[in-house]
């Protein structure tokens, strides 16, 4: 395995540079991992990516290095603590680079790695429409030899961006808030997208847009979703099929902008006023990413319900190579309604057909408590059906998600780490190196799966790891199964789990 940092101050191509270079060894057969790590200035500041090579799966990054590039000498007074014995530098600096420095750099890295460095150029001039003149001799040390290919390089938000597509998405409507703009900014090249003034406007948008038909998603991070909340409840009240992206990153408030966190995941499950029916769903990886945003439109537009999926910074903006599962089919559940059409019709599984308007039928959708056909009431026998109707497509929904996989064990062992979300890669990679220790990955926090019970009380030690300050996860287990967990391994300065990180907090 192979780390390299890349690393300068903010808009001088660290991203640009990592992103060549993860494309160049992916097509050349390795697994790759990169990570990013940014301030929140757009000039300035300080960036780096780390870039993790292995010749098997990969899942996470590591915080010592055998290669650092350095941009400048911040880069190297940050970083060279953990450049590991007989690793590298190279420097802008030092060899007086200054123009395309980023790029040029690559070149070193290259011939370092023993890869034709034609790649390089290619990849240059497919990006940059330039060549780069490099004239210096390198003798190769690591001396990569071409392997199949595997997979795809692809991060977490283009996970989601692709499972909403494959589910059918031809609306995307969003105001911009890291880190789930990649997500905005992706599908704006497949899709119809809609930036508007705010979040409160963009969920409303939202709950129109589906009401007449399209198949629509939002998508914002924790302070825009707040913002979203009462618009959550008007589509419980409403029944119109809405998903909404949450992607997290550190807060309170505005809190640390580009940095990750999992402290929204009770904020999801309970957002809105009132009791109503929500789908949320938590991946672990970009294909994850992409298999559950599907099954969350499939949720949300046959139950009629909100299907919510959280991820995080990580997830959202690491690069993986990894495969992508078959799609599924989400229809859009919509029939063809008459002169007599009930949007409401009172049903044994809770489920009203749904009609959308242009057609014979009258389509109401209201805010207010309501009888079959839409029309506000206050009889308290009226209420009392339509609320019991929205809560029974509740229960017939946990029945039929059972044919989803709700959660998955990795590894074997009498000892269990529990977690969720992004903690998934780097939890996954110390698994390598643990004997008699497995993962239970939860994929579905609401509905939760409470059979993980029988896991849990069979386990010699259970121990929590997540990126927040408080074991979120490990107040929900408990509400839904009894079980209490009290070792918890917790992170919560804004950065994400690394092998080392859960290795030593396991001793």
């Amino acid at each position: 395995m192979i780390n390299i940092l890349i690393g300068g101050p903010a808009g001088k191509g660290v991203k640009s540079a990592s992103d060549i270079l993860s494309k160049i060894i992916h097509d050349y057969g390795y697994y790759v991992f990169n990570y990013r790590n940014y301030s929140s200035l757009i000039q300035g500041g300080h960036d780096f990516n780390i870039i993790t090579i292995s010749k098997e799966q990969i899942y996470s990054h590591e915080n010592k290095f055998d290669i650092i590039v350095a941009l400048d000498k911040r880069t190297l007074k940050i970083h060279e603590k953990n450049l590991k014995k007989n690793g590298i530098i190279i420097s802008a600096d030092v060899l007086n680079l200054k123009e395309d420095a980023n790029l040029k750099l690559l070149f070193y890295i290259i011939k370092l790695l023993g890869i034709p460095e034609r790649k390089l150029e290619n990849e240059i001039q497919k990006k940059y429409g330039k060549r780069i003149n490099f004239d210096f001799e390198i003798e190769p040390i690591f001396k990569l030899k071409k392997m199949k290919k595997h997979g795809i390089l692809i991060d977490g938000s283009e996970g989601v961006s692709e499972g909403a597509l494959a589910s059918g998405l031809n609306l995307y409507i969003a105001y911009p808030m890291t880190p789930a703009t990649p997500v905005m900014t992706y599908l704006a090249n497949k899709t119809n997208v809609v930036q508007l003034e705010g979040e409160i406007a963009v969920a409303n948008a939202a709950i129109g847009s589906s009401y007449s038909g399209s198949k629509v998603m939002i998508g914002t991070s924790g302070g825009g979703f707040a913002l979203m909340s009462e618009a959550m409840s008007l589509q419980g009240m409403s029944e119109t099929p809405l998903v909404a992206y949450l992607a997290q990153r550190a807060a309170p408030s505005t809190g640390v902008p580009t940095y990750t966190s999992q402290g929204d995941l009770k904020f999801a499950l309970n957002i809105g006023q009132g009791e109503f029916p929500r789908v949320v769903v938590a991946p672990g990886d970009p294909a994850e990413a992409f298999k559950l945003t599907q099954e969350a439109f499939y949720l949300s537009y046959k139950y009629q319900i909100l299907s919510i999926i959280i991820s995080d910074k990580h997830l959202a903006e690491c690069e993986y190579t990894i495969n992508l599962p078959k799609k599924i089919k989400v229809p859009d559940f919509i029939i063809k309604g008459n002169k007599n059409y009930k949007r409401y019709k009172i049903t044994k599984n809770g489920i009203s057909p749904r009609a959308i308007p242009g057609g014979e039928a009258i389509v109401k959708a209201s805010s207010y408590e309501h009888d079959e056909f839409g029309i506000t009431v206050e009889d308290a026998n009226k209420v009392k059906k339509m609320v019991e109707k929205r809560l029974r497509k509740w229960e017939t929904l946990k029945r039929d998600i059972k044919k989803f996989e709700m959660y998955k064990i990795y590894g074997k062992g009498k000892n269990t780490i529990v977690s969720w979300g992004s903690t998934k890669g780097a939890i996954l990679d110390a698994l390598k190196e643990l004997k008699n220790w497995k993962f239970l990955q939860i994929k579905y926090i609401e509905p939760f799966p409470k059979e993980v019970l029988k896991i849990l009380k069979n386990s010699k030690k259970v121990v929590d790891i997540e990126t927040n300050a408080t074991g979120l996860l490990t107040q929900i287990i408990r509400e839904k199964t009894g079980f209490e967990i009290k070792k918890k391994l917790l992170k919560y300065d804004g950065r994400p789990f690394t092998t080392n990180d859960i290795l030593e907090g396991l001793k």
